[in-house]
């Protein structure tokens, strides 16, 4: 296991892959881990140089007191990259992750060369909605939240099977003060006028059963960058790489493909 030392807080990191490929950054969504991508890493080309953390108040890495800002989380994804020698890195955010990766983009464009937005948007939710999501957190736990959140997850064929089990338990063992800081980072966070402002190729990929982030706030967000798609996984909800690895491997390798990354 390897940790980035910050004068604030220390994030645990993976490099998989191809030392010397071009790099690809995972940063997944708010209450799972690193691991939310592992089906999908043997799916993808050869001689990629993949990045994947745990952003704070998440897996492995350190828990600060709530709140967050997302500045911070951005902040803390730039000195992880700049710390690696990172740049022109093909960035596949899945929710809170393509939030902080529409940050990052408008900050550093150099260390960003493409974009994969997946169920995300450039704004999500209301203040008022994630301050009672907070409050929850803070007063009875992320036990208490975890039963609607996994309606929002996945597909209701998902939820009937064992495994959904394993990623209930994923969700009620992050700390209530990362899912809350983090959850305050995304009630303070709209992104429509920077990520207007982009210019750099953008994937978006949404879930047809996604009660997060619908499909029509990710092609929203997508249509703000010139020259950007947008894929539509069937059957799908919030967190697709999971539910159907193979379709979001595929997308994503082709994705790869067009950008010149593999």
């Amino acid at each position: 296991m390897k940790v980035a030392r910050f004068d604030d807080v220390s994030l645990h990191y993976r490099v998989d892959g191809d030392p010397d490929g071009a790099p690809i950054v995972f940063c997944n969504s708010l209450g799972t881990d690193l691991r939310v991508w592992d089906a999908i890493l043997p799916l993808l080309p050869a001689g990629l140089k993949i990045i994947r953390f745990d952003k704070r108040g998440h897996g492995l890495s350190d828990c600060p007191p709530a709140p967050y800002t997302m500045g911070s989380l951005v902040r803390d994804a730039e000195r992880l990259l700049d710390m690696l020698e990172v740049r022109d890195a093909l960035w596949v955010g899945l929710s809170i992750g393509g939030l902080i990766g529409q940050g990052l983009a408008a900050k550093r464009l150099d260390l960003i060369r493409a974009m994969v937005l997946s169920n995300t948007g450039a704004k999500i939710g209301t203040r008022a909605l994630w301050q009672q999501r907070i409050d929850a957190t803070l007063k009875d736990g992320v036990e208490s939240l975890a039963d609607a959140v996994m309606e929002r997850w996945f597909s209701k064929a998902f939820r009937a099977t064992p495994e959904l089990h394993l990623w209930r338990n994923m969700l009620v063992r992050t700390p209530d003060h990362g899912y809350a800081g983090c959850s305050a980072a995304i009630a303070g966070s709209d992104f429509y006028s920077t990520t207007a402002a982009l210019r750099l190729p953008v994937l978006g990929i949404a879930g047809t059963e996604d009660g997060s982030t619908p499909v029509d706030m990710v092609r929203e967000t997508v249509e703000l960058v010139p020259g950007s798609r947008l894929e539509i996984i069937r059957g799908a909800g919030h967190i697709p790489c999971v539910e159907q690895p193979e379709t979001y491997a595929r997308l994503l390798s082709e994705f790869l493909t067009e950008t010149g990354h593999a």
